[in-house]
This record gives C-alpha cells, structure tokens and sequence, in this order.
C-alpha cells in the first residue's frame, strides 16, 4: 500500500513541477523581446583592420571594393605575429547567404592553402580570370576556392556560395599598401 501512495505522489509533484516550469518559459517568453524576422547576420566592419594591415603586412593586402550593400562582413583578422606567415582574413555573407572569404598569407604556400580550405583539391587545370588575374580553381568538401599564388604571398577567395559569386568576389579585390 505504501509504494502506490508514494507512486502517486511522485506523478502528481511531476505535473505541478511542469506546471510551474510552464509558467516561468511562458513569463520569459511574454517579456522577454524577440524579433522572429531580425536578420540573424550582424554586420561588422572592416576598414579599420583593412587599413593596419595593408601598412603592416609584408605584401599588398586584397580588400573588396565596389561590392553592393548585400555582402555584409561578418569577420576579420589580422596576424602578424610570425613575419614569415603574417595571414589576413575577412569574411562575408554573400546576398545568396552564403559563405564567401577572402584570405591571404606570406607563409608556406601549400599548408596555407590546405588549412583554409580544409584540404580541397585543384580542380584539375580549371582556372578562373576575375578582376584581369587568373585564378586556380579548387574544389572541396566543405568549401571551393579560387587560389592565387605569386611571388611572397598566396590569396585565396573560398567559401559555400556558388563560383559566380567566387568569381564577383575575386574580381572586387584591390591589392594595396604592402612594405
């Protein structure tokens, strides 16, 4: 008879902890504010990153220009702690929402290029010409690329979107500053 009582009683102090759980999420939900329709992408902005790096890095840093309002920055690094692989790094949401980068670096050309890329591939002899350069095409499981490489510094426009908007992106870069 015992262990029926203490059955019930364990039921019925599980639907009033629901209850009262109910309660405080319906509270928070009240007057807590949300905006279901906010864009969830904050935009960050750039310029001042941009603006140290090309006066500090060892080679001509690659900044877009002339890209509409839709791309929206959304994150940037600059590195140069090691002069021999000083990296530079800024990130988009493209107006397709998806991921497009842009990333440069003095370092090892091949580990570089593995390491932002998560190990794509050069898609066969494919190239791309953006911007009046010609650019490798790579390909990979989680990001494609386009790749660049010259003499002190390797760059690199990758991300989830599709080639046309690689391609927008590798012809919108202007090389400037550099010691």
């Amino acid at each position: 008879m015992a262990a029926d009582k203490r059955g019930n009683k364990t039921v019925r102090d599980l639907i009033l902890s629901l209850a009262v759980l109910g309660v405080v999420v319906a509270v928070i939900y009240v007057f807590i504010p949300h905006d279901s329709k906010a864009d969830p992408v904050k935009p960050i902005s750039y310029s001042v990153e941009l603006g140290q790096a090309r006066r500090d890095a060892p080679f001509e840093v690659a900044g877009p220009e002339g890209l509409s309002a839709r791309w929206r920055a959304t994150s940037v690094t600059y590195n140069s702690a090691d002069p021999h692989k000083v990296v530079w790094h800024v990130g988009f949401v493209d107006p397709e929402q998806q991921y497009v980068a842009v990333e440069q670096s003095n370092g090892d050309p091949d580990a570089f290029i593995g390491e932002v890329t998560l190990d794509a591939h050069r898609d066969g002899t494919r190239t791309v010409t953006a911007g009046g350069l010609v650019w490798e095409r790579w390909a990979g499981k989680r990001y494609n690329a386009l790749v660049r490489k010259e003499q002190g510094v390797t760059t690199i426009v990758l991300g989830t979107g599709p080639d046309g908007q690689l391609t927008q992106m590798a012809a919108a870069l202007r090389e400037r500053g550099g010691r």
